[in-house]
């Protein structure tokens, strides 16, 4: 009977402890084991926590940043979310950025920050070699001028007429941007100013390689335009001011933009409700015609006509 009810009595765990009264010399008693429940009636269970013991590994330092430092990482006011996995920008939660702690979202803007420890890299193939194997000079023509003027039409008609002279051009178009490189960027100045740096750098990349870059942008603010001029100090920025009116691009509203801007639906819209800056010391400037304006083709052809001239189209 005894050794049946042996049998069917639970075998009690292994803890891993001797008890107090077999321990020897060389072994400590556990009053507590972390397989076993904890008691709360000592005063001392603090001393005789996993972590104490050395049961438990310690758990390593959490960086959190102070707000003041958070602050002067971003740039802008600290959100403080509910949900600790916040979402962070760029769709990641907030676990998945170093260094930032949970419940505090951090956004990084592209020009905060400061690189350091870098060194430029020079190929041994560089921009003379890449002109000579296409036989033509790398530039950017920049046309600017307010929505509706015909920046567009005039770059595509200027990258057809070289493709045709077997020279290789390409065309940045401010709203194809938009779609992908810029589509962060929205329409207050600060947003103009930064799609037009990242513009600029891109196509000083292209000129580099060689190519005709037509950038076809609104670019209002005469300091971001010019700031682009000054990444290409060589006299290989080609400004093209479309001084159309602002009557005549109302008129053709190509998008239906300046009806929704009239009506109060745009905020913010160049010529409307924020200003243009029209160029100063541009290298080409076309009017519209007292009778009718210029055909795409004949605006083309003047541009062409200036890169000849100035040796662009050639070594």
């Amino acid at each position: 009977m005894e050794a049946a009810a042996r049998a069917g009595a639970p075998r009690p765990r292994p803890t891993g402890c001797l008890p107090a009264s077999t321990a020897g010399p060389q072994q400590h008693a556990c009053r507590w084991c972390p397989r076993e429940p904890r008691s709360s009636s000592s005063g001392g269970d603090r001393a005789q926590s996993p972590a104490n013991l050395g049961l438990l590994r310690p758990r390593a330092p959490r960086l959190r940043l102070a707000p003041s430092s958070a602050a002067r990482i971003t740039g802008q006011p600290i959100r403080r979310a509910r949900d600790p996995r916040v979402e962070c920008a760029g769709g990641r939660s907030s676990a998945d950025h170093v260094g930032v702690s949970l419940g505090i979202v951090v956004e990084m803007s592209s020009t905060v920050p400061k690189s350091s420890n870098i060194f430029w890299h020079d190929c041994p193939v560089g921009k003379t070699d890449r002109q000579k194997l296409l036989k033509q000079k790398g530039c950017v023509v920049w046309i600017t001028g307010l929505s509706g003027s015909g920046k567009s039409t005039l770059a595509c008609t200027l990258g057809r007429e070289l493709h045709t002279r077997g020279k290789l051009a390409y065309v940045l178009d401010g709203d194809n941007l938009r779609h992908g490189l810029n589509k962060d960027l929205g329409f207050a100045a600060e947003d103009r100013a930064e799609n037009i740096r990242r513009v600029g750098e891109v196509a000083k990349l292209f000129a580099d390689a060689g190519l005709v870059c037509i950038a076809s942008f609104i670019s209002p603010y005469r300091r971001d335009r010019e700031s682009c001029r000054a990444l290409l100090s060589d006299g290989s920025f080609i400004e093209v001011f479309l001084n159309m009116s602002l009557e005549l691009c109302e008129a053709r509203d190509p998008k239906g933009l300046y009806k929704l801007a009239r009506a109060g639906k745009i905020k913010g819209f160049t010529g409307i409700d924020d200003p243009y800056e029209a160029p100063l010391n541009c290298e080409i400037e076309i009017k519209e015609g007292d009778v009718v304006c210029p055909s795409p083709s004949d605006m083309a052809e003047q541009v062409v006509t200036y890169l000849e001239e100035k040796g662009f189209l050639h070594e």
